[in-house]
Parts: structure tokens; C-alpha cells; sequence
């Protein structure tokens, strides 16, 4: 069994910053992708920001340039600073990550619980 715990959200102005930190635990042999997605009232959810194992990022286009993901590999933990906020990145956010466990070894995709982020003046 594979859990993402979440932390970082809150209120915070427009033009502030924030920081979402996730943290994997459980049965973990491997973890591939890691990711942020969002889901604001009434719209689907979208992915914000991933990161592979080696590395490689990618970013909707409504955040390059303001949001940066990054990942510990060693604490199996990926963040998401977000500067620049507008009061549009109003949103859940969910922690998603590609993982590989063990006993039994098998792919799994594991969501976190999400994390309310409020831009607002």
C-alpha cells in the first residue's frame, strides 16, 4: 500500500507564493512520474506540473514561468513552488505519482487527498 500526504496550501494574495510539498510512503520500489494536477469548482481536472525520475519537467502552459516542480528522489517527496499567483490558480490540488511497489511488484497510480489553494485578496 502506497500513501501521498500532501501539506502547503492556504490563502495567499495575488502576486504571492506557495509552496505544496508531497510525500510518498508505503510499499515503494520505484517511483516513475510524479505530478501536480488541479481541479477548480465546476471545471475538470488538469495537470499543472510533472517530473520524471530523471529529471524531465513539464508544465501547462498556464503556469510556465511562475511554477517550478521539482523532487527529492531520495525522500520519494516532489514539490510545487508557485510565485506570481493569480486569483485563477484558485484550486484543489492533487499529488499524483506513477509507482512501482512491492510484494507484490506491480504499476500502480496513487492520488493524494488534495490540498485547497486560495488566491484572493
Amino acid at each position: 500500500q502506497v500513501q501521498l500526504v500532501e501539506s502547503g496550501g492556504g490563502l495567499v494574495q495575488p502576486g504571492g507564493s506557495l509552496r505544496l510539498s508531497c510525500a510518498a510512503s508505503g510499499r515503494i520500489l520505484s517511483i516513475n512520474f510524479m505530478g501536480w494536477y488541479r481541479q477548480a469548482p465546476g471545471k475538470q481536472r488538469e495537470l499543472v506540473a510533472g517530473v520524471t525520475t530523471g529529471g524531465s519537467t513539464n508544465y501547462a502552459d498556464s503556469v510556465k514561468g511562475r511554477f517550478t516542480i521539482s523532487r527529492d528522489n531520495a525522500k520519494n517527496t516532489v514539490y510545487l513552488q508557485m510565485n506570481s499567483l493569480k486569483p485563477e490558480d484558485t484550486a484543489d490540488y492533487y499529488c499524483n505519482a506513477a509507482v512501482m511497489t512491492t510484494a507484490p511488484v506491480r504499476s500502480r497510480e496513487v492520488w493524494g487527498q488534495g490540498t485547497l489553494v486560495t488566491v484572493s485578496s
